[in-house]
């Protein structure tokens, strides 16, 4: 028997749901078998997507070639054509066991089609895939999956369907076991992280979540939240922000322009000085605190004086680590029929606004040399500080531990100890 082969492409909660997805490939027997695990962010991440699937299938000849993820969910014909795809599930299929078992022996259980996707919108729960983590020193927990927001420029609703939240006690139950196996930093992931609990009972926020993670689990060393929309940041998670040195002083904002009237025309529910506002209380009331942001570069009717607002965004919200994404128009989206940035200023706007992220990332770094700081280890010689900078060390280190070192450099983008 021949172990199943995964490859998967873009979000930290894909990278959760390949694990999951393998734990599922064995128990149902799965062999000889590619299984891809696609994004659908933007219309590169589907380019990619098929040209991963041509690579495998030529690396792999004879394997049976199965596609799943975001952009299985929204154009599954799209992969259905390919000669090289055997099957095509979604996202929702994916995370049954029952759907492994049919792979497995699809002609004993009756199992012909090809395209096995449903309505994800009719989708109403979302299960807390009890894996062990992945890695040995961060362990990622899917506490939310899906999105009620239609973002104009967002195809990832119709790949992921609504929001749905997992219980807190079945996230808590989780990290237990977590921290038992000897993880030392636990990250909460999500589509829409923030909007976590508005579909359970009494309608919890995403900041009695984090609250009660701390306090019943006291011995887990360190939380960190993925990408949030700050317009959604509740009380109780500002709170936590302000008391809890447990809960790591780095936050990832959903911002994706700086301009009020690019915000409205991309559907979103902040303006710039909402996330100005934002780092603001954040940082008086977590001093060394540090963000990272999504922006997007060229949106439909973007002019330079617009671009302008983005780019300054970086220094008004005190950004450290950018996420840029050069726009590009998803079919079945609004944002695709409004007119379109020429794609050489586009690119021209993205460069600029990773030229700005790297200047804003090396002030950061140059202010930590001579701090001491508590590194959490990925590798003998690879770590992570509390606000998420890459920590290069002089020499081997024991691997998942938290470690207290003096920074004495920095290069590359990253710090050195």
């Amino acid at each position: 028997m021949t172990a199943p082969v995964f490859s998967t492409l873009g979000c930290r909660l894909n990278a959760y749901e390949t694990e999951a997805m393998k734990e599922l490939a064995e128990a149902a027997g799965i062999d000889n078998a590619v299984v891809v695990n696609t994004c659908a962010v933007t219309a590169e991440a589907v380019r990619k997507a098929k040209q991963e699937i041509r690579r495998l299938s030529r690396d792999h000849p004879g394997a049976t070639i199965i596609v799943t993820g975001c952009a299985a969910q929204t154009e599954p014909e799209t992969f259905a054509a390919m000669p090289e795809v055997a099957r095509v599930i979604g996202n929702h299929e994916k995370m049954q066991a029952d759907t492994w078992t049919r792979l497995r022996a699809p002609d004993l259980i009756g199992v012909t089609e090809k395209v096995q996707v449903d309505d994800i919108m009719s989708v109403r729960e979302t299960a807390g895939h009890l894996i062990d983590g992945f890695g040995r020193h961060r362990a990622y927990v899917q506490v939310q999956n899906g999105c009620d927001h239609r973002c104009t420029f967002c195809i990832i609703p119709y790949g992921r369907g609504n929001s749905r939240s997992v219980p807190a006690g079945v996230v808590i139950d989780q990290i237990k076991r977590l921290v038992d196996r000897g993880f030392n930093e636990v990250v909460l992931t999500g589509v829409d992280l923030t909007s976590w609990g508005a579909d359970l009972p009494a309608t919890p926020r995403l900041g009695d979540l984090v609250m009660r993670i701390l306090k019943l689990v006291p011995d887990l060393p360190r939380l960190r939240i993925s990408s949030i929309d700050s317009i959604e940041a509740d009380e109780n998670l500002m709170q936590a922000i302000a008391t809890e040195p447990r809960l790591m002083p780095h936050l990832h904002l959903s911002l994706q322009a700086g301009d009020d009237m690019i915000l409205k025309r991309m559907k979103r529910r902040h303006l710039r000085d909402d996330a100005i506002r934002f780092c603001e209380d954040a940082r008086r009331l977590r001093p060394g605190i540090v963000f990272g942001a999504d922006i997007i570069a060229g949106f439909p009717t973007e002019t330079e004086a617009m671009f302008e607002n983005s780019l300054k965004l970086v220094d008004d919200c005190g950004l450290t680590f950018l996420h840029v994404f050069p726009f590009s128009p998803r079919k079945g989206t609004p944002a695709a029929r409004m007119p379109q940035v020429k794609g050489p200023e586009v690119k021209d706007r993205a460069a600029r606004l990773r030229a700005a992220g790297n200047a804003a990332l090396d002030r950061h770094l140059r202010g930590q040399v001579g701090q001491v700081h508590r590194i959490l280890t990925e590798g003998p010689r690879l770590g992570r500080t509390e606000q998420f900078a890459e920590v290069v060390f002089a020499k081997d280190q024991p691997e998942g531990t938290i470690l207290t070192s003096t920074i004495t450099g920095q290069a590359h983008g990253q710090l050195l100890a």
